[in-house]
């Protein structure tokens, strides 16, 4: 049933000790669940990573370093030259300065509008530079409950020294122009979850031309790998560069066998894998990710990464984002109303964000916001169910009885730095390296890298699931 190739490309990188146990090396409850969508918490410099990471260095952050106010500047001048020895002068130019004091403001202080941070839609109508600002978060971010508030125990400074070490490995890559695979910030995902995780054995349902494999392969120089792909990645060499493991056994081809249709028991016994605890699985497949949910529950399998975990209103399928995409969830649910604050504030971004979408495009018949357009799509953009509202609502519920640990992947870096208009920051967790922080940016070589590689974020997510309490 399975093929075995010599060609391979590897590559040898450190990495921490490894964990006794894979479960605890992932897991920690030393901080609440993070239901977290316009602003994070302050303890993001806990033990436990927070969706907005910190420096852990003391470089100066550019973007708060400001200009002297205008008003400043001119009274200089005004001193200088001696101009108010004449009454009528010195009155004029009184008026002025009290005008170039109040522009100055507007310019240099947010704080100046007295505007709750908790209200993003408020804050970003008020500015009115919601299509410039990049202000991650500020449509919201709806983060999956967990059942006990359990979160991943690798830090912000752990993405930062990862992200350091990533770059030259990502600057090796055999596939240079990936189109239509993943860019850098999910190439780095997953080389960093799967290196942190330091599982058995790797199984990836959807290689495409092999970028993913090779990824593993540089997160694991040794582990196996088992890829499900349709179309075998050899047959990518004939038009150009692709990439085959030598230590991965492909159900590819004529061997293709669906994730949901393997006997994973059998196929595990084979390698000598009998704990399913030790086994990560990635999907960058585009099925209904609550099919792929449900399948991997069934086989006994725990930690999970899904590629393409699609925002609400798009995607060719329904993803765990739009499953948690709920009004009890903050920054969850949606209004149709085209007078809305969420309406305008759509349509102002998506003159900036290609991926941007607006109330005419997130809203379907009915006003049926959830999905896409009120559809639960699979098996790209192939198969399109109609589900109500109140289906969406016990998917939701369902997901949140067997997950134990929900983290998206946050941007590598912000729009100012990596140049890219594709996804909408609005509605993304704070990037690992903030805008306005180019030596950091620069430090790590993320400026080596071409800005087309940073095009493809789609909110990445580790999931780790168990079977629903009775």
């Amino acid at each position: 049933m399975s093929n075995r190739h010599s060609h391979t490309v590897s590559h040898s990188i450190s990495s921490p000790k490894s964990p006794p146990v894979m479960l605890d090396r992932t897991l920690s409850s030393r901080r609440s669940q993070p239901h977290l969508d316009f602003d994070f918490p302050s303890t993001a410099a806990s033990s436990a990573v927070s969706p907005v990471p910190e420096s852990p260095t003391s470089l100066p952050d550019e973007s708060k370093t400001k200009k002297p106010p205008l008003y400043l500047l001119a009274t200089n001048y005004i001193s200088r030259f001696g101009l108010v020895k004449s009454p009528c002068l010195c009155l004029s130019l009184c008026l002025l300065l009290i005008v170039f004091a109040l522009f100055s403001l507007l310019l240099n202080s947010r704080s100046f509008v007295c505007v709750s941070s908790y209200d993003p839609i408020s804050r970003v109508s008020l500015f009115g530079l919601d299509g410039v600002d990049s202000d991650f978060g500020s449509l919201g971010v709806p983060w999956c409950r967990s059942k006990h508030g359990k979160t991943v125990e690798w830090t912000s400074k752990d993405l930062i020294n990862g992200l350091e070490e990533f770059v030259p490995i990502y600057e090796t890559r055999p596939i240079k122009n990936n189109l239509y695979g993943m860019g850098f910030d999910h190439s780095f995902g997953l080389w960093f979850i799967t290196r942190w995780l330091k599982p058995d054995i790797m199984i990836e349902s959807g290689a495409f031309k092999g970028h993913s494999t090779w990824v593993l392969r540089q997160a694991m120089p040794d582990t196996p790998i088992i890829s499900l792909t349709p179309r075998h990645p050899e047959k990518y060499l004939k038009k150009g560069p692709a990439y085959v493991d030598g230590n991965c056994t492909y159900f590819a081809g004529k061997d293709f066998v669906d994730f949901g249709s393997v006997d994973w028991e059998k196929v595990l016994k084979i390698h000598g894998i009998s704990d399913f605890s030790r086994v990560l699985v990635f999907f960058d497949d585009h099925q209904n990710e609550l099919k792929r949910l449900k399948q991997a529950l069934k086989a006994g399998f725990h930690h999970l990464v899904f590629e393409d975990n699609y925002d609400t209103g798009t995607g060719d399928h329904y993803s765990l984002r739009q499953i948690c995409d709920q009004f009890y969830i903050r920054g969850g649910g949606h209004s149709c109303f085209k007078d809305s604050d969420e309406a305008r504030i759509r349509s102002k971004r998506r003159k900036f964000w290609e991926k941007a979408v607006d109330i005419d495009e997130l809203c379907g018949p009915h006003e049926a916001w959830w999905g896409v357009r009120g559809e639960m799509r699979d098996n790209f953009n192939h198969n399109k169910t109609t589900i109500s509202y109140g289906e969406h609502f016990q998917n939701s519920r369902f997901v949140e009885s067997i997950l134990d640990v929900y983290w998206e992947l946050p941007p590598t870096a912000g729009p100012s730095l990596t140049h890219q208009t594709r996804y909408d920051p609005g509605r993304a967790p704070p990037p690992v390296v903030e805008d306005g922080r180019y030596r950091m940016f620069q430090r790590l070589g993320l400026d080596r890298l071409e800005r087309s590689v940073f095009n493809g974020y789609t909110q990445m997510v580790y999931l780790q699931i168990s079977k629903p309490e009775s």
